[in-house]
């Protein structure tokens, strides 16, 4: 459970801040021009735009996939666009979760060994307990010897929501989580995140087309040509299918 700050204390940080990031992909073409933003402690905040507007680059940036060609990516207090691996990866282990959309499990590895592999291979000790507990979260109990292909795509899901919680990460990145599954388990899918939010004050970045998605987020920030185009907060599917096709004209 979150402990609610002092009222008398300063705002808490961004988890991860982007200033004056610009990334150029070889032969010339610009992804990002000069984002900055801040996704704060707590909150769940959904990345859109059209085709090739910038989102999966500005989520890779953030998480330190990906090198800015310019600017700063601050993540957990460090500014990950300078560091070099194997430092980087060392930070990126320890502060950050990811959920794909096409879930990333381990086929030869049960729900439990794939929910404790990420701390195994950054040779923490795994939180064996905290693991248990998100197993019963994720609707997943009983199922712990079950391989990936013995499951739903909805449950391959929550063992990658389990496993990307595992080790309490300072930030977790969502590419499309939810474009491989039906509209209902889809749904299953984004209370989970929501819950994880509201319930145990966990930070969410996630990259979507689907307007529905978007409308379970704190916030939606918007990118065209790179470049940020405004946000929504508490927005409605409604709303956000609006802005969608202001920005596609």
């Amino acid at each position: 459970m979150v402990l609610l700050q002092d009222s008398k204390q300063a705002p808490p940080r961004d988890v991860v801040e982007l200033t004056g990031v610009t990334k150029v992909h070889p032969g010339g073409v610009r992804a990002l021009d000069g984002v900055s933003a801040g996704f704060g402690p707590g909150t769940f905040t959904a990345v859109m735009g059209p085709s090739g507007s910038g989102k999966s680059t500005l989520l890779h940036c953030a998480a330190g996939l990906d090198r800015p060609t310019s600017g700063r990516v601050v993540l957990a207090g460090q500014d990950i666009a300078t560091l070099r691996e194997p430092k980087l990866t060392a930070v990126r282990r320890a502060h950050v979760g990811f959920v794909f959309q096409s879930f990333n499990l381990v086929d030869a590895l049960s729900v439990w060994d794939n929910i404790l592999l990420p701390q195994q291979l950054a040779g923490q000790r795994p939180d064996k307990k905290w693991a248990r507990e998100l197993v019963e979260r994720v609707g997943l109990a009983g199922r712990e010897k079950a391989r990936p292909g013995q499951l739903s795509g909805g449950q391959q899901q929550r063992v990658a929501l389990a496993r990307a919680l595992a080790g309490r990460p300072a930030v977790i990145f969502g590419d499309e989580p939810t474009g491989a599954l039906d509209l209902g388990t889809g749904r299953e899918v984004l209370a989970l995140l929501r819950r994880f939010v509201d319930e145990v004050g966990a930070t969410f970045v996630m990259v979507t087309h689907d307007p529905a998605a978007a409308a379970w987020a704190d916030r939606v920030v918007f990118l065209a040509d790179g470049r940020l185009a405004g946000e929504l907060f508490a927005p409605s599917a409604q709303q956000v299918s609006a802005r969608m096709v202001e920005l596609t004209r």
